[in-house]
């Protein structure tokens, strides 16, 4: 199957200082401009990235947060759709980037968590991401800032209105990707915001 592209954009509040996202959002929302995490997400082939155990893909993109200066572009970045949590009844959606601030790398480090129990709020999962900035080149440095994300519904419709398939040209094809990658990503959610990526592909993107 073809690969697909899509961008996310997500806000919220965001504390240097802090190591716990929930607080730092706190103090963010309190004292600081919101931290925007712009992602440019990339998949090579959907049917490969279904089948696998993580649906990894390529995530490039940039932050912007007045505190840490100007907006910092990724040097490189990942993403993984359902990668398994500390729990059985938990998966993770992980946004990672890697970016130079002031002549030092750092490392943004995002996971959504997704409760696989009856009742879930599905939304609230998909939409909430809690987010640490690292010293370094990856988690293992020390935490330097803290904050949680989130996604309206109209930056879903945002994010599911970019939905491409650039390597499709039969109709069908793209609306077969979209819908593998679709119900992955949004689940039964899918059904209800389709209709903004079906658009997209009937006007040839």
């Amino acid at each position: 199957m073809p690969g697909l592209a899509f961008e996310e954009t997500m806000t919220g509040g965001f504390a240097l200082g802090e190591t716990d996202p929930e607080r730092g959002q706190e103090i963010g929302e309190a004292r600081n401009p919101p931290l925007a995490l712009h992602a440019s997400v990339q998949i090579d082939d959907v049917d490969r990235f279904a089948e696998h155990p993580d649906h990894p893909g390529d995530l490039r993109g940039s932050i912007e947060f007045p505190p840490l200066g100007d907006e910092l572009k990724a040097r490189d970045g990942v993403f993984k759709l359902f990668s398994p949590g500390p729990t059985a009844d938990e998966k993770r959606m992980v946004y990672e980037l890697a970016v130079d601030h002031a002549g030092e790398p750092c490392y943004l480090a995002g996971q959504k968590k997704i409760h696989d129990d009856p009742g879930f709020d599905l939304w609230s999962d998909t939409t909430t991401l809690y987010t640490r900035l690292h010293e370094g080149t990856d988690t293992s440095g020390p935490v330097v800032g803290a904050g949680i994300l989130s996604l309206g519904a109209d930056d879903l419709v945002d994010l599911v209105s970019t939905m491409r398939v650039p390597d499709a040209h039969a109709a069908e094809a793209k609306a077969e990707a979209l819908t593998t990658f679709g119900t992955l990503f949004l689940g039964e959610l899918w059904d209800t915001y389709a209709e903004h990526a079906s658009a997209e592909t009937a006007n040839g993107s």
